[in-house]
């Protein structure tokens, strides 16, 4: 609360007026605080998919799933056929339907360049419905906030010594 000393014969009057500079002063240092902040909180880490926490959706009678096994190898429901005979499983499973969903799993451990050759591979063989698949998390298990866990350590490059410059 502020006071006006200059009222004559020495009677002291209160203003009821707010002082808005120290709200001022705070607001600003926690916008540059935030501004700095921001761009820390996105980091580029190595990312492991094993659950999924959203709601499932509705699957149909009989779902047709394309598995991408921890060797490499693809299984059609359980049979294990090549990749060069793709096509010819799956218009036979399902009857030259090429609008029937194709439900892809893979393990774990399945790099992404190999998911993704294998979603070409059913692009070129005309079936454009794709769904991913992945397991369903319980919400105790999910991040809701929880510490996050250390990123995977990252091999070194080839050629490249611990230094990052080659040998």
């Amino acid at each position: 609360m502020a006071i006006r000393l200059s009222l004559p014969d020495d009677t002291i009057e209160a203003t009821h007026e707010i002082n808005v500079t120290p709200f001022i002063d705070v607001m600003l240092v926690l916008l540059i605080i935030f501004m700095v902040a921001a761009p820390l909180s996105t980091v580029d880490v190595n990312v492991d998919l094993p659950a999924s926490t959203a709601q499932p959706a509705p699957r149909p009678d009989k779902p047709l799933f394309l598995t991408v096994k921890s060797d490499l190898t693809l299984a059609l429901g359980e049979d294990t056929i090549s990749r060069g005979g793709l096509a010819s499983a799956l218009d036979a499973a399902t009857q030259f339907d090429r609008d029937q969903r194709v439900f892809v799993r893979a393990d774990k451990v399945v790099p992404y360049g190999e998911i993704m050759e294998v979603m070409n591979l059913l692009r070129a063989a005309g079936y454009l419905k794709i769904g991913l698949v992945g397991l369903e998390a319980a919400p105790s298990t999910a991040w809701g906030g929880g510490p996050i866990p250390a990123p995977a350590a990252q091999p070194e490059a080839p050629g490249t010594g611990s230094a990052g410059t080659k040998p």
